[in-house]
């Protein structure tokens, strides 16, 4: 007979549902990942190496939770980008059947975006009337443009004899974003990152305000609106705050090495006095400090709580050992960071190959040979990359891969929204959504024939004073010597107005509308009624038009390597690609051309320690991109224009790599 022993336990455990796991937890996952699975209440940061099986151990610990009993809409994950909340959203809910649709998941700023259209209360102590559009960063630059107009004339004409110059639209929103996002003032970071116009501080600093109060008043917010108002929401109403955190009481955070300070401050409020927060991400992989992210967030999460666990994931399950010795080796030269050894089970001896040639041709022509040669070995050509720095670094190749007739996609996250017909099309669509967004209302007027800026701004000051509306379009005529075109425009956008809740039918009358305008407008007519084609048909998925500009502002669609790989493409294709557009992605092999010290890192990086740390943390997320062969490259005896200097030594990340790690080549001309 068995004796009877009490084991003492706490409260907590004696709540806790007492069953059998359908899901065999430790069967499934190795000792690290379940023990970040298992971990049950307050902070934990998981350093998950390039790899190691992040995205599973998120999706499991989910999963975990659920069936330990935690109410699924009691969970909320965090993303960079909608396709991955979805992503393991899809794949929990397939480990539990269906048990996981009531978890909250997104984008940091769809979020944010949901909630504020669901508090028009607060919206209105901020100043805002209810509802309000959303500025995608060319219409904000373009606001602000606007507004420039009204400050720059003074300050470019106080001195008519001196060289100063006030910067350009771009340059001020980046100055605008970069104070949202990282929480400073505008004065600190045109000290910082614009010295060149610190005279004009002063004048950016009264554009800033103005550029606020002129979003206010017109019910617009740009994307860094959206993590600003909703922090300054949940910090001055503490009973939205309060009913947040014990709706969401279990957090998790996927990339945290990417947060900026606005997103980090987010999670801290979120996670409150329960602080079940999870962060995810990898140190090593943080390289998007030109958006605000924060190295520090990461590096400094365990202590913005009372206890922190920090669990590291080692095991890679995508490149075989001699890739990852190497690229240990790499990441182990970092000046800071949280030390870890990745380890791989694969099988695999083919050792890295670091190859020196004489010049740009030379490494092109023998990129064109590998390929060749690989293709007749039996790897598809979409199972090889070539990973650059900057786009331009593969202009010479791709004229070789042009000879040879191999057939490439060339990849840097261009915007499908980004095109200006697309944008003439959403602005229509704004102006149906919000009738008083003067921006849409400027962009599309000006497309009309024999109207001008002068008329445009007329019909916008009669628009914005309730003179005009979509309804009594006949009022126009009293300001301007109203046309039959104008007459169709507030015709089309009135019956669009009357219809909201059929998105898919006011996009093709709106596209009908727009068409001959567009064949005016545009010599590769056809070429872009593709594009136009398409976002009618994107149009169709939605129930309202909000939620579709949304959407395009938010999370429009790109063209990356990520989303055209997944339209399921018969054709074979060698990939280009930037390495910041290839992040999270894998290849059988891997080109990292132009490993060159004054290209990669380039010149301008040399300035701040800090700045030449995150060019090596981007030449190891390239490095780690290969599961079974690495080539870099690096030609010798390149004149750099931008320094004035001749580059002939191999990139610092990589010098004096010890040949135990890796194969040197030297690249020889042979007569065949």
């Amino acid at each position: 007979m068995k004796k009877i022993v009490l084991k003492k336990s706490s409260a907590e455990e004696a709540a806790k549902p007492q069953k059998n796991y359908k899901i065999r937890y430790a069967d499934e996952l190795n000792a690290a990942q379940l023990e970040a699975v298992m971990h049950d209440t307050g902070a934990a940061l998981i350093v998950a190496g390039a790899g190691t099986g992040k995205t599973r151990t998120l999706v499991y610990r989910v999963a975990r939770l659920i069936e330990d009993g935690v109410a699924p809409e009691s969970i909320l994950i965090l993303t960079f980008t909608r396709k991955s909340a979805s992503e393991m959203l899809r794949r929990a809910a397939h480990l539990l059947d269906g048990r996981c649709e009531a978890v909250s998941g997104g984008t940091f700023h769809s979020f944010a975006h949901s909630l504020l259209r669901r508090s028009p209360r607060h919206l209105e102590a901020l100043g805002f009337n209810g509802s309000f559009s959303v500025l995608d960063q060319s219409d904000a630059e373009d606001v602000v443009n606007l507004l420039r107009a009204q400050i720059a004339g003074g300050s470019e004409k106080a001195d008519k004899n001196s060289k100063r110059r006030f910067p350009r639209k771009q340059a001020l929103f980046d100055i605008f974003s970069t104070s949202a996002n990282c929480v400073k003032t505008v004065a600190s970071v045109v000290k910082a990152e614009y010295p060149q116009y610190e005279q004009e501080t002063p004048a950016i600093e009264q554009l800033h305000g103005l550029y606020v109060g002129y979003k206010r008043r017109h019910n617009l917010m740009d994307y860094d609106d959206l993590l600003t108002h909703f922090l300054s929401i949940i910090r001055s109403a503490p009973e939205m705050k309060r009913d947040l955190q014990q709706r969401y009481r279990y957090i998790m955070v996927d990339e945290y090495q990417d947060t900026n300070q606005l997103q980090h401050d987010i999670v801290l409020e979120l996670g409150g006095y329960h602080e079940n927060v999870m962060a995810v991400g990898d140190d090593a992989q943080s390289i998007y400090s030109f958006r605000g992210a924060n190295f520090e967030n990461i590096m400094h999460f365990p202590d913005s709580f009372r206890h922190c666990a920090v669990i590291k994931l080692e095991e890679n399950f995508r490149s075989t050992q001699p890739i990852l010795s190497l690229t240990n080796e790499i990441i182990s030269r970092a000046a800071f960071g949280y030390q870890k050894e990745l380890y791989s089970r694969k099988s695999g001896s083919t050792m890295p190959a670091i190859i020196r040639t004489d010049n740009e041709q030379e490494q092109s022509q023998l990129i064109v040979q590998q390929v060749l040669e690989l293709r007749e070995q039996g790897v598809p050509l979409d199972e090889i990359a070539v990973l650059v720095r900057s786009g331009f670094h593969s202009f010479d190749l791709e004229l070789e891969l042009n000879r040879a007739n191999i057939p490439y996609q060339k990849f840097g996250g261009f915007k499908f929204v980004e095109t200006a017909h697309i944008k003439d099309i959403i602005a229509h669509l704004r102006v149906v959504a919000n009738p008083k967004d003067a921006v849409s209302w400027n962009r599309i007027l000006l497309l009309l024939e024999g109207v001008g800026p002068r008329t445009a701004a007329k019909i916008i000051d009669a628009i914005t004073d309730g003179t005009v509306t979509l309804d009594n379009a006949h009022n126009v005529g009293s300001i301007i010597k109203s046309d039959e075109n104008i007459r169709v425009l507030f015709s089309v956008l009135a019956k669009a107005a009357a219809q909201t809740q059929n998105v898919g039918e006011i996009a093709w009358q709106i596209i009908e509308f727009y068409r001959p305008l567009m064949k005016k407008k545009y010599d590769d007519y056809k070429k872009r009624l593709k594009d136009v084609e398409t976002f009618g048909g994107i149009a169709e998925r939605y129930r309202s038009i909000n939620s579709l500009l949304s959407d395009m502002a938010i999370d429009p669609p790109v063209e990356s390597v990520e989303d055209v790989a997944a339209t399921g493409k018969d054709d074979e294709f060698l990939t280009i690609s930037t390495i910041h557009s290839a992040k999270g992605l894998e290849w059988n092999t891997v080109f990292l051309i132009w490993a060159l010290d004054g290209r990669f890192p380039p010149v301008r990086s040399f300035d701040t320690p800090d700045t030449i740390e995150e060019e090596r943390r981007l030449f190891y997320v390239a490095c780690t991109r290969a599961k079974e062969r690495l080539f870099i490259t690096h030609p010798i005896n390149i004149f750099d224009r931008e320094s004035g200097m001749v580059l002939g030594k191999v990139s610092r990340f990589i010098e004096g790599i010890p040949d135990s790690l890796a194969d040197y080549f030297q690249v020889t001309q042979e007569e065949e």
